[in-house]
């Protein structure tokens, strides 16, 4: 029974699933020839998969039919199950409409189930349904980017990036898997998108602004002005003298013109444009933050486009955040970690710069973060996007699959040849691999600092040996850094003044459940469900090797033990409700941390691994 709706679900037999030419469910509709068609088969089952999680809908066996009832509309969806996740990485096949009559099934397209699966969720939690308007818009426009990354990618042939690390960057073609718009992008033209999309391998130059020192704000870790550090990317660009060169991302750029606080600036004389100058820059995955094989640094580009639930403008808080981070890993917790997991780093993001001295954000900050990867040549790992390596890709446009239906795939397959061992056995062994570069190295910090951070996939890259198993880990972003309030005292004397002015500080209860969310739902059992839905293992057995290795942790590290005995022990844990965020119409980034997004009780999928 849904937890919210009201709707009926009942499970249909065998029988009753779609049938084709591949097998009793036919080939895969990802990989349909038509791009629009792939792209909506694409939007329909992420959208189905993230209301069923929040929804707490059971979901059949595979090869079985969900026949999902939906009085809101007075409609049935009947959805074949092409495959059944232990951790809810379902794989859908197209869902179509029972009309109670003998008549057959009509196809539902994106548009219908998104309206319809909306307007149950509204009118099921008494809002009235044109409030669902603005997501179903969302989803419609999330798989009309789809189509067009789909496109792109076809024509290429199978191409790959720059650079390593930009090409997992540029993987995501379909999105987040759990969210209902995962590439939604608002307010921008399909010419500007050209540009914009890492999905597109777009690139621009940044355009600059040339700002009165009076009124540049921001800081450093180390002491050096950020104008300092962002000299050498301007490098060429006429400045006027006694003027500092302040970045923008070409979209905000204009956008930034109409606000008041700017507009004041420019008619002082204080603030002027200069225009787009200097070599490209390729975003990468979070479309905001851009980088260069060549530069020193990546720069977080405040970007106020509605991308997904969010607008992306960076926050003086966030930014100050991650200085004071920066500072606190200086202090004794970064050579910690150096001399413990020299496989594992956190990417600094230690400076910050914008303009405009008093009042509200102006939209010109920017972030400066650490950029290690340079290309892999000299020698260095390169760090590929977890997100990136788990992003399913579709058919070469025949309709045929894709050799490997992801980059995860391609190491798995590279490391059972390498180690003469069966698939599934090599993703066992790639996963623990994962786990003592990436995730040990986390917890281990948690234990002893009480620092705890926002892993989720986008936020962790790893590095892959010779044969495709992972050497290397780190975190990146400055908005996920939490102090557990038990050991701020402790960290004052680390870093006296490190708890003062930034939103650092937490209950220990509320830490535990947000890494648990971010590090044990989305990072771990997010990467045990796609080796199981890309068919690279059995999930148990996967889910089997974490528990085993948490409790591991669990024994050696006492200071993580309320965030072990929660992802061990508890029964349900509190998972972040992409769908319910968006319809209900919340940015992620703006607001209170404890009500930014909607979060809901999901089993937990680890306490039954238990041997």
């Amino acid at each position: 029974m849904n937890r919210t709706d009201g709707h009926h679900v009942r499970t249909a037999a065998p029988s009753e699933a779609a049938s084709g030419a591949q097998g009793p469910l036919g080939p895969d509709p990802l990989d349909d020839p038509d791009a629009l068609r792939a792209a909506d088969a694409a939007a329909t089952e992420t959208l189905l998969r993230a209301y069923v999680r929040e929804t707490g809908t059971e979901v059949p066996a595979t090869g079985r039919t969900l026949l999902l009832g939906l009085p809101a509309s007075r409609l049935t969806l009947r959805v074949p199950v092409r495959y059944r996740s232990a951790t809810g990485w379902h794989r859908f096949g197209p869902p179509a409409v029972v009309t109670g009559d003998d008549s057959e099934p009509l196809p539902a397209d994106a548009s219908l189930v998104a309206a319809a699966l909306i307007r149950q969720t509204t009118l099921g939690r008494g809002v009235l349904p044109h409030h669902g308007g603005d997501a179903v818009a969302r989803v419609l426009n999330s798989a009309r980017r789809t189509a067009a990354h789909l496109v792109h990618r076809r024509a290429e042939g199978g191409g790959r990036g720059p650079t390593p690390f930009l090409d997992s960057e540029q993987a995501l073609l379909l999105g987040h898997p759990f969210h209902p718009a995962p590439k939604s992008r608002e307010e921008a033209s399909d010419t500007e998108l050209e540009a914009y999309s890492p999905e597109l391998r777009g690139s621009f130059p940044l355009h600059w602004f040339a700002a009165h020192p009076d009124v540049v704000v921001g800081g450093g870790a180390d002491g050096r002005p950020p104008a300092d550090l962002l000299r050498p990317l301007a490098a060429g660009l006429e400045v006027p003298d006694g003027m500092v060169a302040v970045p923008a991302h070409p979209w905000q750029a204009r956008e930034v013109l109409s606000r008041p606080e700017v507009a004041s600036l420019l008619d002082a004389g204080l603030l002027r444009p200069l225009g787009a100058a200097g070599p490209d820059w390729y975003p990468t995955s979070s479309v905001r933050t851009v980088h260069r094989p060549d530069a020193e640094v990546m720069l977080k580009l405040s970007l106020g486009m509605r991308i997904t639930n969010s607008r992306r403008n960076n926050l003086r808080g966030e930014m100050r955040l991650g200085v004071r981070a920066a500072q606190l890993l200086a202090a004794g917790p970064g050579q910690w970690l150096r001399a413990e997991h020299p496989e594992f780093g956190i990417l600094r993001e230690f400076a910050w710069i914008s303009v405009g001295a008093e009042g509200p954000e102006t939209g010109l900050e920017t972030a400066i973060r650490d950029n290690p990867f340079r290309g892999g040549g000299d020698g260095a790992p390169e760090g590929l996007c977890v997100a990136g390596l788990l992003a399913e890709r579709t058919g070469p446009g025949d309709g045929t699959p894709p050799r490997h239906r992801a980059l995860l795939g391609e190491a798995v397959e590279r490391a059972a040849r390498a180690l003469g061992v069966p698939v599934p056995e090599a993703s066992e062994r790639w996963l623990t691999r994962y786990l003592d570069v990436l995730v040990v190295p986390l917890v281990r910090l948690h234990a002893k600092y009480g620092i705890a951070l926002e892993p989720h996939h986008q936020n962790t890259l790893v590095a892959l040996d010779a044969h495709g198993l992972p050497r290397a880990g780190w975190y990146r972003d400055s908005q996920g850094y939490y102090l557990a309030a038990s050991r701020a005292d402790a960290v004052e004397r680390l870093l006296p003044g490190a708890t003062g002015g930034v939103e650092l500080v937490f209950d220990d209860a509320f830490v535990d459940e947000r890494v648990a969310y971010y590090l044990g739902i989305n990072n771990l059992l997010g990467l045990v469900g796609a080796f199981g839905a890309l068919g690279l293992a059995d999930e148990r057995a996967l889910l089997t090797t974490v528990r085993t290795a948490l409790e591991r942790l669990r024994a050696a590290e006492p200071g993580a033990g309320g965030l072990l005995d929660l992802l061990l022990d508890a029964p349900v844990l509190r998972c972040k409700g992409n769908y319910l965020t968006c319809v209900d119409g919340l940015d992620e980034l703006v607001g209170d941390v404890h009500t930014q997004s909607v979060y809901i009780d999901l089993p937990n999928p680890l306490t039954e691994a238990q041997r």
